[in-house]
């Protein structure tokens, strides 16, 4: 596949882990099921609140979702943070794995979000794996994809499902599906899952990088969006633990969530 390399707007020096952190919000598409080879893999938590939980082997089930950047009521990110941000496309696969077992405190980090109240919740049992990929062959700088290659979130249950009831618009940021999928109104609704960064065995991260990944945890909330038409995509991992998996042709099947970032316990991101 031939890669179609978007230079940044502006010199591409990586933002402060908060900058980029409450700037970066993901809707989750539903679509279809693809089983990708067998692939096992060792994850260990990141984020300085999660320090000793236990390292974890998953093997990678169907992927269902794909998560992509979208700004929240028109407010873009910064010129600086939008260069990194807008590359940001997860793919969720599931996987069985431990139960957390963790009760954390989490609080809003995106400005359109400040006034949703801190909540408490439980986090138990692992469900997804997302890891970053390329859309039709479209790829970031190099000062780019060496930050956002090495963003793996593993995605937990949570309870209660508290509901965030609150309207708001999502507009894309990907070049690719800037034109081909128009701003939506959405309702946000129940709390689903907190996903939280990981390294896979394997995955040298830079010092600079990982102290911006290892503070991306971002809470899942469902969402009532409006039936859009479908949208075929290939889709090439970016992590180097993944990078000989074929490429993916992908049918995006209609937006079902919404991640927003967070922190955890009042430990917010440097910067």
């Amino acid at each position: 596949m031939a890669f179609l390399v978007v230079p940044p707007a502006t010199a591409a020096a990586p933002p402060t882990p908060n900058a980029f952190v409450s700037n970066l919000d993901l809707e989750c598409f539903k679509t279809n099921p693809y089983q990708p080879p067998t692939t096992t893999l060792t994850l260990r938590h990141l984020n300085p609140v999660l320090n000793g939980l236990p390292i974890e082997q998953v093997t990678l089930g169907q992927r269902t979702q794909l998560c992509v950047p979208v700004s929240k009521n028109n407010v873009i990110p910064p010129s600086g943070v939008l260069d990194f941000v807008r590359f940001v496309d997860l793919s969720c696969y599931q996987v069985t794995g431990s139960v957390m077992n963790k009760t954390l405190v989490l609080s809003q980090l995106n400005p359109v979000l400040k006034d949703v109240p801190r909540a408490q919740v439980l986090v138990d049992k692992l469900q997804q794996l997302c890891v970053p990929v390329a859309k039709n062959g479209v790829v970031p700088s190099a000062e780019v994809l060496r930050v956002i290659s090495h963003i793996d979130l593993a995605c937990y249950g949570l309870t209660p499902t508290t509901p965030m009831n609150r309207q708001l618009t999502l507009g894309q940021l990907n070049p690719v599906l800037v034109n081909q999928i128009p701003p939506a109104s959405v309702r946000v609704t129940y709390a689903r899952q907190l996903c939280v960064p990981v390294q896979k065995s394997g995955d040298v991260i830079p010092d600079d990088v990982l102290n911006i990944v290892r503070w991306i945890d971002l809470e899942k909330y469902d969402i009532i969006a409006p039936t859009s038409q479908t949208v075929s995509l290939t889709l090439k991992h970016l992590n180097p633990v993944l990078g000989q998996l074929p490429a993916e042709q992908v049918t995006l099947t209609g937006a079902h969530q919404l991640a927003v970032p967070v922190a955890k316990n009042g430990a917010n991101p440097p910067g």
